[in-house]
């Protein structure tokens, strides 16, 4: 008899391991210690609350927490590729010269800003000298031709001068006129403006000799081939004075090989990655090379990309992922917000109180976005920076344990 009251208590203590204290209490009626159902209560209170992340709004901006509302986006397999930034092919302007003469004034220097049609060298040339006078002299006979035949027009109207004579004077005048603009045409074709041709007869003579030099297209100066009082022009003479560049489109020179070329084609999107920067850039395909090189078997495909700051340097080398498919997807997130608690992929939602995790089931990760097949709603507000915060406050025991 003396056996069974120990065997009833062995079982009750392991029980009370097994079951718990309060369930033990219900299935056998055996009544356990309070200190045991207390530290019980306290465990499930703690697993009930551990979900939420008590912050206000002063506390999440000190902890640098950025919020994201998210939605549907588009989701897309990729083909991941190395590649180049190089200027854009359209955008290159080479400053060429269009007569001889010699370097006069160098207003520009590598690495200078120009707009469209700023004077960047001044030239002085005998050339162009010559065809500014011949212009004047042109332009002063043609006046005075036109003068003599609208008198002997009128004259001939009165029956003062006879016809031949008028006809004699008009095709004088036809004659000057088109001297006057072979003249014109020939300034044109040296580099002179309409604008400084027109300001000819009013300029002083010392710039009868001076031809301006201008930036066909804004940019930036890469290359300055020539110095002070070098002589410019033919006669195995240097023609090229700058080479401007346009960096505010650049392009991204990729090669694909040959059993990847059949899923890449132009008008596709490309995530443009660069190593230091902490955010990628987005583009478009716009060539894709119908040859492929003999000896690395690949093909030249060339996506164009924006570069309004200048981040995207030319020779820098990237690494560029290609849409090959794209679907949507009803709600997709930054991978930044995803984390691991409890071996569980979570997020925290933003509620009035903080910040609650919500376990997520992931899908398709594009680049820096995944989707969530399930676990958040379109227009929730989460966490997306700084989560790793979130998660260290959750895990800290409560200030009864």
């Amino acid at each position: 008899m003396a056996v069974r009251p120990i065997t009833i208590v062995a079982f009750a203590a392991g029980a009370i391991v097994a079951l718990g204290a309060s369930t033990l209490q219900r299935v056998v009626g055996i009544s356990v210690p309070a200190a045991v159902a207390q530290r019980e209560a306290k465990t499930n209170g703690r697993e009930l609350k551990s979900a939420v992340v008590a912050m206000d709004e002063e506390r999440i901006k000190l902890a640098q927490i950025e919020q994201r509302t998210i939605g549907p986006a588009t989701i897309a397999k990729r083909l991941g590729v190395s590649g180049t930034i190089v200027p854009d092919a359209g955008r290159v302007a080479h400053v060429s010269v269009k007569l001889s003469g010699t370097v006069a004034e160098l207003r520009k220097n590598i690495g200078d800003d120009v707009v469209k049609d700023e004077v960047i060298a001044v030239l002085e040339s005998r050339e162009v000298a010559d065809a500014k006078s011949e212009y004047l002299a042109a332009r002063l006979s043609n006046e005075l031709q036109q003068d003599l035949t609208a008198r002997d027009k009128s004259l001939w109207e009165g029956r003062a001068v006879p016809e031949q004579q008028y006809i004699k004077s008009r095709n004088a005048a036809a004659q000057t006129a088109m001297r006057f603009g072979i003249a014109r045409q020939k300034l044109l074709a040296l580099g002179v403006r309409d604008d400084e041709i027109t300001a000819l007869p009013q300029a002083p003579d010392a710039s009868l000799r001076s031809q301006n030099v201008r930036a066909p297209t804004s940019g930036r100066v890469v290359e300055r081939k020539v110095e002070l009082g070098t002589a410019v022009g033919r006669d195995n003479l240097e023609t090229e004075l700058f080479v401007i560049v346009d960096l505010a489109h650049v392009w991204v020179d990729l090669s694909v090989s040959s059993p990847d070329l059949p899923m890449v084609s132009e008008g596709q999107s490309v995530a443009v990655t660069l190593r230091g920067l902490p955010e990628p850039t987005t583009g478009r395909i716009v060539f894709v090379s119908p040859l492929l090189d003999k000896d690395t078997r690949t093909a030249r495909v060339v996506a164009a990309i924006e570069n309004p700051d200048g981040r995207w340097r030319p020779g820098s080398f990237v690494t560029a992922a290609v849409a090959i498919e794209e679907r949507p997807a009803s709600v997709v997130a930054p991978f930044s917000a995803i984390q691991t608690v409890a071996g569980h992929k979570a997020v925290f939602v933003r509620t009035k109180d903080g910040f609650e995790k919500r376990d997520v089931v992931l899908g398709q990760r594009d680049g820096q976005s995944v989707e969530i097949v399930s676990g958040l709603a379109a227009g929730e507000a989460i966490a997306v920076s700084n989560t790793f915060s979130l998660k260290a406050e959750l895990s800290k025991p409560g200030e009864e344990d």
